[in-house]
């Protein structure tokens, strides 16, 4: 549970101060009866990854890569407004900005081994084949007289 108020840790490496982040409030779109006009509950909670002090250099240059469509001048804003309180808003802003993060941050997959099929595997793959031809050819309208 990430609260409102407090740092937010992505992983061991990566903690994010709360003085870093920075949060709006607007009316939230859609149906909520009486109090829809006057309650700010839409969060847009914003982060400066490109000059954060707190993010490595090295995690930088991985976040900056990774997230670069989701960035407007280095910096990743998340959205929350499906609840209809403020706090609940809140603390889905900032799950799904540690969700985020913690996706972009992750190590790289290991590169692939290329492999070959087996030679067991290439021969019943053509004896498949050429079963199939030999029950298409059965079909044909042939009728030798």
């Amino acid at each position: 549970m990430t609260t409102p108020g407090s740092d937010l840790h992505v992983s061991r490496r990566l903690v994010i101060p709360d003085a870093e982040l920075r949060e709006r409030f607007s009316r939230s779109s859609g149906p909520g009866g009486q109090g829809v006009n006057t309650t700010d509950s839409r969060v847009e909670l914003s982060f400066d990854v490109a000059r954060s002090p707190s993010v490595p250099e090295d995690l930088r240059a991985r976040l900056l890569e990774r997230l670069g469509s989701r960035l407007v001048d280095g910096v990743l804003t998340i959205a929350a407004s499906e609840h209809r309180a403020q706090l609940a808003n809140r603390e889905a802003a900032r799950e799904r900005l540690v969700a985020a993060l913690r996706s972009a941050a992750a190590p790289p997959p290991p590169p692939r081994r290329p492999t070959k099929p087996s030679r067991g595997a290439k021969e019943r793959r053509l004896a498949e084949k050429k079963r199939r031809g030999d029950v298409k050819k059965g079909r044909r309208g042939r009728f030798d007289d």
